[in-house]
């Protein structure tokens, strides 16, 4: 998470599966409080519900060419089962929503979690493992920051972005 929060944050969506709800619920809460906390209001954060995790694909494409949004924030959870559907799916979701960024220079954050088991998806769903939807949040806020950081810079005489304003670097491989 960036330790100074921009304020008022421009309009952004966030899309969720309502499959594996107990899940992708919590991570929902997560994204919401991330973005007020930032300081975005209700009435600027549209919510849209997928059936499934899969149809994020359809629904984040839909969203990022209406133009309404500066940020997309998908929210999904796919647990192992018997077969490798849940590898097909991820991998397909994976790809399509990096598409539509690339496609439409809109940022869309990847919070889908992938797990073994449903304890680990608790576990990054405001488990002990954090919240993915918060975090989700946090990178599309962030990803919007910079794209608009940049787009401020070739309007400049002297473009140019070394650093954009609160992003703090993120290291996992520290804590461990």
């Amino acid at each position: 998470m960036s330790a100074i929060a921009p304020s008022n944050p421009d309009p952004s969506a966030v899309i969720v599966s309502r499959y594996n709800t107990s899940v992708t619920g919590v991570m929902l809460d997560g994204a919401i409080h991330e973005y007020r906390r930032r300081g975005g209001a209700d009435s600027e954060l549209g919510i849209i519900e997928a059936p499934g995790t899969y149809e994020l694909i359809s629904i984040a494409n839909a969203a990022a060419k209406s133009g309404m949004y500066r940020s997309l924030v998908c929210l999904g959870c796919v647990i192992k089962g018997e077969t490798t559907h849940d590898e097909h799916i991820a991998r397909a979701v994976a790809h399509g929503l990096s598409e539509i960024s690339i496609a439409t220079g809109i940022p869309v954050s990847f919070g889908v979690v992938t797990t073994l088991n449903t304890e680990q998806a608790q576990a990054r769903a405001g488990g002990d493992k954090g919240n993915k939807g918060a975090d989700a949040m946090a990178a599309a806020l962030d990803a919007a920051a910079a794209i608009q950081a940049i787009d401020k810079a070739t309007e400049s005489p002297n473009p140019g972005v070394r650093f954009t304003p609160g992003l703090t670097p993120h290291d996992k491989a520290a804590k461990q």
